[in-house]
């Protein structure tokens, strides 16, 4: 997944026509949302614009092409995360979330290396998911410290502890990733088994 951002060049230009087909002007050919699916995760940029306006849809695509994972049962949208997305929009915080979103995607970028050997070191004994765990409070540590700075008086003045019902959330979250990690562990053991 490694991405060739290139800054100088022009993003390819995809256009939608009314009849739901999407075409892609660089290569002349008509395209699916897996393809542009693939050149996102080949690093690609693109825009899409409707054909017959020529607006910038690229927004609705991308949000489609998510639509469309999670409807495969590749989810990574919890429920409460999309509740809470919801219940942005008209907040007084709206205008604050997409660059919110987009700096806490850039940070989990980044320490995605460090993420994946962490995983890896958990699928190697189990008492490594400690690193897991302390990676995963970390993470949610920082997470809630950001959403203090946009609501700094959400929580009360200045006060760093947690309520008990975010702390047992917290730890309620945490356990559901120490199941999920257990199951990719036995589901690999049994690939590897398999060999």
């Amino acid at each position: 997944m490694a991405e060739s951002k290139d800054n100088s060049a022009e993003p390819i230009v995809i256009k939608k026509y009314a009849n739901r087909r999407l075409y892609n002007t660089a290569k002349s050919s008509y395209v699916t949302l897996e393809h542009l699916a693939e050149m996102v995760r080949a690093g690609q940029d693109f825009v899409v614009n409707d054909a017959k306006t020529g607006e910038d849809i690229t927004r609705g695509v991308l949000a489609q092409i998510i639509f469309e994972e999670e409807a495969k049962g590749h989810t990574m949208l919890p429920a409460n995360f999309l509740r809470q997305l919801i219940r942005l929009y008209g907040d007084t915080l709206q205008g604050f979330v997409p660059g919110y979103l987009d700096a806490s995607m850039e940070t989990f970028a980044r320490n995605q290396e460090s993420m994946r050997e962490q995983v890896a070191k958990a699928f190697e004994a189990n008492p490594a998911l400690a690193n897991f765990e302390t990676l995963a409070r970390s993470n949610m540590e920082w997470f809630e410290n950001a959403m203090r700075m946009f609501a700094p008086f959400a929580t009360g003045m200045g006060g760093t502890s947690a309520p008990p019902a975010k702390t047992q959330k917290r730890d309620m979250e945490i356990d559901e990733l120490k199941k999920r990690l257990a199951e990719m562990q036995a589901q690999l053991s049994r690939l590897v088994k398999e060999d």
